[in-house]
């Protein structure tokens, strides 16, 4: 047995060791320290204790450093030889793990004067609301941005002091602090449905949940008082409305379900059927995307949610321990993760993406906005609309991107809205940084892995090898459910449009 002493002649470079994979993982102290304390809590470092180890002030125990070295997936010995690593792997911050930005020329043709012709006659001859395409540019900066906005973090934070979970009464009486009014409706008021272009509160495929009506009113449907995880969303929304934009008399229409024409927003918001993009659209669309994100970091404020989540090894079902829907809670984990590599759906059958979030640049199985014939059937969030799973759904896929396989792992539940649809949300990670980021080729692994699924047919149960490694990756990542898909066979998937990696390809005609 190394005793500390004996250790302490040996550790060099065991604080910068440390110290470089901690944050090579995204991880913050609280966050080391937090892991230490799930794999042994009477002897993981606490966070001032792990700053004097890191600067060398500290030697930690025989016992300590094998809890550091678990989290790490790594062997004692390697934090305690004095070969330093052989490059410093830091994530490069923006990098979305995806389909890299390529330069666009000639550059006349992007010119201001171009766009404002080209664009309204795109949306035209596509069907696309000017609104819809507002929205679209929108994900796209959420995209780049990677789910970050933390100015719309710390708001509210600065209204919830960071609480969780908050009760339907807690959020009440933060919109009395801030001079909103609540009432209730069962029908929803001719005035508001007219000007919003609204036939009724509800058309069997979705229902009018609740309205903002200046300078300071909030009608809520008398359906939410049994939809508490709703009603609570509802409210947040309204809070960041009023927070974010002063109350400056625009009306917020929410609802729930998904419109046959699509005419609704990912966040259920009205959308316009106009193909002129105005200045209004732009707004609109943008508000309705920061006062869905306030909600959200409201509800899962992301320091304690985080560290909830790092607890329960980001179980789906965690949700249920903070009073929110699914659909909240996977996708606060998109934004609060350490980990910067996700993907998140929410799709209809039989192919009608609602709400999409591409972290990594992930191709999409069906067009956003409308439905497509063609979407890979191979795709776990199709395969559930259409056979639903009990138990995990978790699974791992390999899919072109470009010329290049990726290695993706998602976990999908099926869900029904208020307005009885069924749908399914997913949420996933790119797996591909994970693997770089610990050292390894994940180009070679993906392409061995792809391989693998070729001979069989599309599908492999995953060589021991590739397992061995994938293993270690997630239990960094300290995900459960990518274990859980390492147990199942892998799938090759492919996006609409490009080339079915299967052979025979199934491509045009994708079953199970």
């Amino acid at each position: 047995m190394k005793n500390t002493k004996s250790l302490s002649r040996k550790s060099h470079l065991m604080g910068t060791k440390i110290r470089n994979l901690r944050k090579r993982n995204n991880l913050t102290m609280e966050d080391l320290s937090a892991r230490c304390i799930r794999v042994n809590a009477e002897i993981a470092p606490s966070v001032s204790y792990l700053s004097m180890i890191e600067r060398g002030k500290r030697v930690p125990s025989e016992e300590m450093l094998t809890v550091i070295a678990s989290v790490f997936q790594k062997q004692m010995d390697w934090f305690l030889d004095d070969v330093p690593e052989e490059k410093a792997i830091t994530p490069m911050k923006g990098s979305r793990g995806g389909i890299s930005g390529i330069a666009l020329e000639p550059s006349f043709l992007f010119s201001n004067e171009i766009l404002q012709i080209a664009i309204p006659e795109m949306l035209s001859q596509t069907g696309t609301s000017g609104r819809q395409f507002a929205h679209l540019l929108i994900r796209a900066h959420q995209e780049h941005h990677q789910n970050h906005f933390p100015d719309l973090e710390r708001a509210a934070e600065e209204v919830g002091l960071k609480r969780m979970p908050l009760s339907v009464d807690d959020l009440l009486e933060i919109a009395k602090q801030q001079g909103l009014m609540i009432k209730w409706f069962k029908k929803l008021p001719a005035a508001i449905a007219k000007e919003m272009g609204i036939m009724s509160s509800t058309n069997g495929t979705n229902l009018v949940t609740s309205f903002f009506d200046s300078p300071g009113t909030i009608y809520i449907n008398h359906i939410l008082k049994s939809f508490t995880n709703r009603l609570k969303y509802d409210i947040a929304v309204h809070i960041g409305h009023s927070v974010l934009h002063n109350r400056d008399g625009l009306k917020s229409v929410l609802l729930t379900g998904l419109n046959p024409n699509n005419t609704f927003s990912e966040d259920g918001s009205q959308l316009k059927q106009s193909s002129t993009l105005d200045a209004q659209d732009i707004l609109h669309a943008w508000r309705d995307f920061e006062s869905s994100f306030f909600a959200g970091a409201l509800l899962c404020p992301k320091v304690p949610f985080r560290q909830l989540l790092d607890r329960q090894g980001y179980e789906i079902k965690t949700h249920e321990q903070v009073g929110v829907s699914a659909s909240v809670a996977m996708r606060r984990m998109t934004a609060v993760s350490s980990y910067r590599h996700w993907h998140y759906f929410d799709a209809y059958a039989p192919g009608k993406l609602k709400a999409v979030y591409r972290g990594n640049g992930i191709p999409l199985p069906w067009g956003n906005m409308r439905e497509v014939e063609d979407p890979c059937q191979h795709w776990a969030v199709f395969r559930m609309i259409n056979t639903p799973v009990k138990g995990s759904s978790a699974q791992i896929s390999i899919l072109n991107v470009g010329d290049e396989p990726r290695i993706y792992c998602c976990e999908s539940t099926n869900v029904k809205d208020m307005s009885n649809n069924d749908h399914v949300l997913c949420t996933g990670i790119d797996l591909n940084p994970a693997i770089d980021a610990q050292g390894g080729d994940s180009a070679s692994i993906a392409e061995d892995l792809k391989q693998a699924c070729v001979q069989g047919g599309g599908s492999s149960a995953i060589p021991a090898s590739i397992k061995s490694q994938l293993t270690s990756v997630a239990r960094i990542l300290n995900i459960n459910w990518v274990e859980r898909g390492i147990e199942s066979d892998a799938r090759l998937i492919c996006a609409r449009g490009a080339v079915c990696p299967r052979k025979p390809s199934c491509y045009s005609n994708c079953s199970e």
